[in-house]
């Protein structure tokens, strides 16, 4: 027994005090640690995968394994007195996982992962993940928070749906059962995967002999990307499975009310919890991946979207302001400053002449006072500037900002306010308008700002590269892409984007140039939509839009005028006809939800 021991001792290293746990966390690499009661001992059906991983990995300065005894180590107090085994990931003295249960194909796969990762930061081929440590709460809190997951990554899924889905149209309904079945789409991105993105995604396919051919398949069309949530569900996201039909569910009665047993919500939550399983009974898993494993998704949130986090921690709220007439015309730049200043984002912006009924709904509150026909007269006078700003507690900063709504309570009370810096003669009110909540907000933000889709088509002559570039250039100018597509068009379909130059003559050579190869084909969405995608291609001659234009789609991608690169529709009528043969009626959109 006593040479048993020491052959244990030599694959996991003994902790029973808190300086030895202390001593460990200054291990290099990664230490796998058994945390067990004294009454129970180890848990020894784990000790032969460990054996496996030590002989197998070979890495004695990166890879370490212990016991500790939480009865014994202040830091593993919340452990205590529970039966079922537990382990944790220490990362360079950092616990940054763990898994309860002896899972041994679970823990084989971490282990595998993380020693990976740490072979190629070392050899500089990859930028260490900023993985978030857990907290040990005490024993109480930890049991009242069982099934929460360990860190905030643990609630989120990421997908990727593949190119041959995006490629059929297929990549929207996919979003849309989703969203159907009541999870949230947290973050969404469009991009063609890089060779490096597809190894580091499908690493546990590597050694499979197609995956040449599928980092090849993944990697020439565009994919999906979505950060996806459980949401608040009542219910499981599974609607539309078959029921048993010799089953038949009866109305509960005031004698008899329905009671939900633990083991019908156990289900039930393994059920939400499973988004993959959810996908496969859809018949669509075979389109997109899902990667559920914490560390995993915390991993590749970092990688796609770099700002994720950062911004899940803020409470961004969208709001609309408006500058009125007066103010606009003598300070609108100093305003304007003032919103960037103090960290607003304006999404859009536009000039606008208020109607006597616009003027009236925005000034309601004063509808009573003895200056409202004044007021209304000014409002409608001249151009007021509508914008919609995007801030972290938006509402209720800008709120702040404006101040008190009467000029002469401002002066007295918040000489600093926007309404005091900015009174003038003309009215006793403040010269800038805020939304007075969010739903508000939300009304008048689709008010003033009505989206409108449009269709963008990308040539078969622009390469994969620029076709990124593009797609980057339309994000970062505030378009949704709301459908997408690319397709080998046939003449019918031709004939319906181009409708306006089908009988020309030169058509024929527009036809020759769209059959070199697919298009990507996108209905894009925003207020304004079809006159801001036109600006943003730029004249239909490249070199012209090179002197007028240089910052436009066709200034840098086209090539000639047949090979311009990108084609919009040329107005709200085409664009809607066009979208509607290629996608099917779109949804009215939401800009909120955007």
């Amino acid at each position: 027994m006593a040479s048993k021991k020491r052959g244990e001792a030599q694959l996991q290293a003994v902790i029973n005090n808190q300086s030895l746990w202390d001593e460990m966390l200054l291990n290099k690499g990664l230490t796998v640690i058994d945390v067990y009661q004294a009454w129970c001992g180890p848990c020894k059906a784990m000790q032969t995968l460990f054996r496996k991983l030590k002989n197998e990995l070979n890495e004695d300065e990166i890879l370490h394994f212990a016991v500790a005894e939480a009865d014994s180590v202040v830091t593993l107090q919340s452990f205590r007195d529970k039966c079922e085994p537990v382990f944790l990931f220490s990362l360079n003295g950092k616990i940054i996982s763990k898994v309860k249960g002896a899972n041994a194909p679970l823990v084989n796969d971490r282990v595998i992962q993380l020693i990976n990762e740490e072979k190629k930061i070392e050899a500089g081929e990859m930028v260490r993940p900023q993985y978030h440590e857990i907290m040990f709460a005490d024993s109480d809190t930890e049991d009242a928070e069982e099934g929460q997951g360990e860190n905030p990554e643990e609630q989120y899924n990421i997908v990727i749906i593949k190119p041959d889905a995006v490629f059929s149209g297929k990549a929207q309904e996919i979003i849309e059962q989703i969203t159907k079945a009541g999870f949230v789409i947290e973050a969404e991105d469009k991009r063609r995967l890089t060779e490096e993105n597809v190894r580091d995604f499908y690493s546990q396919m590597a050694d499979q002999p197609d995956f040449e051919d599928f980092v090849s398949f993944m990697t020439t069309g565009i994919s999906y990307i979505l950060v996806i949530s459980q949401g608040n569900q009542q219910q499981a996201p599974f609607e539309e499975h078959e029921s048993e039909p010799e089953t038949q569910s009866e109305e509960p009665s005031e004698d008899h009310p329905e009671v939900e047993d633990e083991g019908t919500s156990a289900e039930m939550k393994k059920k939400q919890d499973s988004l993959e399983e959810y996908l496969e009974r859809q018949h669509v898993s075979q389109f997109c991946d899902v990667e559920d494993d914490s560390i995993n998704v915390s991993k590749f949130v970092d990688i796609f979207f770099p700002e994720f986090k950062k911004m899940k921690s803020m409470k961004l709220e969208k709001i609309l302001a408006l500058i009125r007439p007066d103010l606009f015309k003598e300070n609108k730049k100093d305003v304007l400053e003032i919103i960037e200043k103090e960290g607003f984002k304006i999404l859009m912006q536009r000039q606008i002449v208020l109607s006597g009924e616009e003027a009236q709904t925005l000034c309601k509150e004063y509808a009573n006072e003895d200056f409202f026909e004044t007021l209304i007269k000014n409002m409608t006078s001249g151009p007021s500037l509508a914008l919609v700003l995007l801030g972290d507690n938006g509402l209720k900063h800008w709120k702040d900002l404006l101040g008190p709504k009467s000029v002469e309570e401002a002066r007295r009370h918040d000489p600093e306010s926007l309404c005091a810096q900015f009174a003038k003669e003309s009215l006793p009110i403040n010269q800038l308008y805020g939304s007075d909540s969010l739903e508000a907000a939300k009304k008048d933000i689709q008010h003033f700002f009505p989206p409108q889709s449009t269709l963008a088509l990308v040539k078969p002559h622009v390469s994969n590269e620029n076709k990124d570039d593009i797609l980057k250039i339309i994000k970062e100018a505030g378009f949704e892409v709301t459908h997408m597509k690319e397709i080998l068009l046939t003449q019918e379909l031709a004939d319906c984007v181009y409708m306006n130059i089908k009988t020309k003559d030169f058509y024929k050579n527009v036809l020759e140039m769209l059959f070199e190869g697919p298009s990507m084909i996108m209905a894009l969405t925003k207020w304004n939509a079809v006159a801001e995608w036109r600006r943003l291609m730029g004249p239909t001659d490249p070199e012209e839009a090179r002197l007028l234009s240089p910052d436009s789609i066709r200034a840098r991608f086209g090539k000639s005028i047949l090979h311009n690169a990108v084609h919009g529709a040329s107005n709200a009528f085409a664009a809607e006809e066009t979208i509607t043969k290629l996608f099917g009626k779109l949804k009215p959109e939401n800009p909120e939800e955007n």
